[in-house]
């Protein structure tokens, strides 16, 4: 008869084999380990079909190994870049990219490109290998590792779209969009709607558009006429994103986004805002009469130490805080109200 795995403690034996398995491998935060034990089991109970549990599998390695290139880079701050990798060395929109990427790395930030050719490597060769990662996919075309990080041991190959997405996003404090294809409108999409949404931390999105302005620009046109009027956008969702020809103000929008604000979790309900310094108790109160409608009914903006929940990011514990009672919806008013605090310097 087949055993009802539970992630209980409630498997008599099979609870004793995987304890001792983790006491023997020595694994950190064991209880974590033990639950994802328990998945793969149950994942081989419930499915007889090969070809779902090779993809289950796959995904745990591509994850485990993204998290072992990243995680000594941890304290440095990153930017995902995406763009077409048809764009030619020669083209003004390619050598828009390389400055951006040297600025990025002249001021101790990495770059995360989909490790192609055309912008993707235009970022890196701006970065340099040394302040780069590849985070490349197998495809019949198109998609070689570039020059500049073929020789990296920061390149990664992924199998699956949705795992090299994760490593994208879960990596990177930005996203710097150029002009693409298919692709970089669906890389661009999807992270105007995790950030929309709140599935994402909110971030500082930027879109750089070529000299003429003949590519994003249009394309908030098309957003302005058809979907705003259309009620499948609000206003709000604008602030979203910021649109330049510029690469050192590209540059300056994502590290302005960093100069008070540092990251943010929730605890619970409450929205907490980790912080570079401490805000007065007169900027606080600025900030929550200012934007008192991205709160929920009755709710404030108050200074507090770390919750008992962020143990399990302990280089981030020493830092101020904000507990914010966000509505959870307004999230481009939210990216107001962080450009809000960055702009308490003194």
């Amino acid at each position: 008869m087949l055993m009802d795995i539970q992630f209980s403690r409630d498997n008599g034996p099979i609870d004793d084999l995987i304890e001792d398995l983790l006491r023997q491998a020595d694994v950190h935060h064991p209880y974590i380990i033990r639950e994802m034990i328990i998945s793969a089991l149950k994942a081989g109970q419930g499915s007889d079909y090969l070809a779902d549990l090779k993809l289950m599998r796959t995904t745990m390695k591509e994850m485990r190994y993204t998290n072992l290139i990243f995680s000594p880079y941890r304290q440095r701050r990153k930017v995902t870049i995406f763009g077409s990798a048809r764009t030619m060395p020669d083209e003004p929109i390619y050598q828009k990219c390389v400055t951006f990427g040297r600025l990025l790395a002249e001021n101790n930030y990495m770059v995360i490109t989909g490790g192609g050719g055309g912008i993707m490597e235009a970022g890196n060769e701006g970065a340099g290998a040394e302040n780069s990662f590849a985070v490349n996919i197998k495809l019949p075309f198109e998609q070689d590792t570039n020059r500049v990080m073929a020789n990296s041991e920061r390149t990664l190959m992924y199998k699956y779209f949705f795992n090299r997405k994760v490593a994208f996003l879960k990596e990177a404090q930005a996203v710097a969009l150029f002009p693409g294809g298919f692709g970089t409108l669906d890389e661009a999409m999807e992270t105007l709607t995790l950030v929309q949404t709140g599935k994402n931390p909110p971030i500082p999105l930027v879109l750089i558009d070529d000299d003429q302005g003949t590519y994003w620009e249009d394309l908030l046109q098309f957003m302005r006429k058809v979907l705003l009027p259309h009620g499948l956008i609000s206003g709000e969702d604008f602030g979203l994103f910021t649109i330049t020809r510029d690469p050192q103000e590209a540059f300056d929008v994502i590290d302005s986004f960093y100069r008070v604000y540092h990251s943010s979790r929730y605890v619970g309900q409450t929205l907490v805002i980790r912080l570079n310094k401490t805000l007065t108790s007169g900027q606080i109160a600025t900030l929550e009469n200012e934007f008192s409608e991205i709160l929920r009914e009755g709710g404030h903006v108050r200074p507090t130490t770390a919750f008992e929940k962020e143990k399990d990011e302990p280089d981030l514990w020493h830092l101020p805080r904000l507990a914010v009672d966000f509505n959870r919806r307004s999230f481009g008013l939210l990216i107001a109200f962080i450009r809000r605090i960055n702009s308490f310097e003194g």
